[in-house]
């Protein structure tokens, strides 16, 4: 996706691609409630068996990107919102369609419990983390204010948000939905792609290691002990939004300024480019493809056995999401609107397009800037 000075930042793409196939991949080996592929057995490779981790990777991402979007300038908060509306409910609205469609819904009882979504983590097909990422852009203005000037203090709100879900898991409350499925845990997740913006220069390739290294750790624990479904404390949950918020950002700040330059990644590229219809749509052919390879292609008892399975799916899904992109999301964001302080219509594409290059991020995709539309499937700015 190129700004509209014709700005691109291909390590994202590449993030975002990566996320993207890790959910995938989570919903593909253990589509049967964890299973045909069994928690536990395959440590190395645990941030891949714990998929959902791309989730996290999604949210991070969102937090960095509208710090890398807005930079220092001021916007204006309702044209904002209009283009954020914009790009993710074309897409969605259709996928709410056919999910009523498909499973003959009464209209008036599913338009309430839509209603009930934009608090509830309720929305259908991955729709849940659309609602947090709408509560993010609530407390996008408060955030910016504080950490633009001062972005470690970003440790202050992580420290309240820590507080806030261990009360409730005292309280009795469901941590792990509420840490996993809200901005009560995705906040931090938000907060810190934030602040690893406006810190990216103190994170050099020592320290992304590092984070790394953190990170595949304590997923190969939690995976270990039983990962997701089967951890036997939800009290994980109190601290695991944070430690994955805080590796990832890093990660984040670091692959931006030092892309893979190797030719052969513009497919990653594009999986990137249709993460958010890859992300949205695949919810509706997952479980009945990895049924079927698993009862009458071949058994998938490790992730070994599934990941090939789930690649070959993953690229079938890249068609889907291309055309996608060209019949239902692209043609509304001519309905852009400039949301910048100092922007006035027709004036989108100063010298600073680069700091608000248009990132689509799935499911959390990034503010798009207000220029035309150019190019082929993601000249979003």
């Amino acid at each position: 996706m190129r700004s509209s000075n014709g700005a691109y930042y291909a390590g994202l793409d590449h993030v975002r691609a990566l996320a993207a196939f890790l959910v995938v991949l989570w919903h593909f080996s253990h589509w049967n409630q964890g299973y045909p592929v069994p928690f536990g057995q395959a440590v190395i490779l645990a941030p891949f068996d714990e998929g959902h981790l791309g989730v996290a990777v999604f949210m991070t991402l969102s937090g960095y990107m509208f710090a890398k979007l807005i930079g220092e300038r001021k916007i204006r908060y309702l044209p904002f919102l209009w283009n954020r509306a914009i790009r993710l409910l074309p897409l969605f609205a259709v996928v709410l369609y056919i999910q009523a469609a498909a499973q003959k819904l009464e209209w008036i009882p599913y338009l309430k419990f839509l209603a009930a979504g934009l608090i509830l983590p309720q929305l259908p097909n991955g729709g849940w983390s659309i609602t947090a990422e709408a509560h993010f852009y609530l407390l996008l203005p408060l955030l910016l204010a504080i950490l633009r000037p001062r972005p470690k203090f970003v440790l202050l709100l992580v420290g309240i948000s820590l507080a806030l879900r261990l009360g409730l898991y005292l309280m009795g409350k469901d941590i792990q939905l509420l840490a996993y499925s809200t901005i009560i845990g995705r906040f931090d997740q938000f907060a810190l792609g934030m602040a690893a913006y406006y810190l990216r220069q103190e994170i050099n390739g020592r320290l992304a290691l590092a984070a790394l290294a953190a990170l595949w750790s304590a997923y190969a624990a939690f995976d270990w002990m039983g990962g997701y479904y089967m951890f036997p404390s939800p009290a994980v949950w109190i601290f695991l939004p944070a430690v994955e918020g805080l590796t990832i950002a890093t990660l984040i700040a670091w692959y931006d300024r030092n892309p893979i330059q190797w030719r052969g990644m513009w497919i990653v590229r594009k999986a990137g480019e249709y993460s958010y219809s890859i992300y949205l749509l695949h919810f509706f052919v997952v479980v009945q493809a990895a049924r079927y390879v698993n009862e009458h292609v071949m058994r998938m008892p490790t992730l070994f056995h599934a990941l090939p399975w789930a690649i070959l799916f993953f690229l079938l899904m890249m068609a889907v999401g291309h055309l996608s992109w060209r019949m239902i999301e692209e043609p509304p964001l001519r309905l852009r609107r400039p949301y910048f302080a100092e922007e006035q219509p027709g004036n989108a594409g100063d010298d600073r397009g680069a700091e608000r290059a248009a990132e689509a991020v799935l499911p959390c995709e990034e503010a798009l800037a207000s220029a035309p539309l150019r190019g082929f499937g993601g000249s979003a700015s």
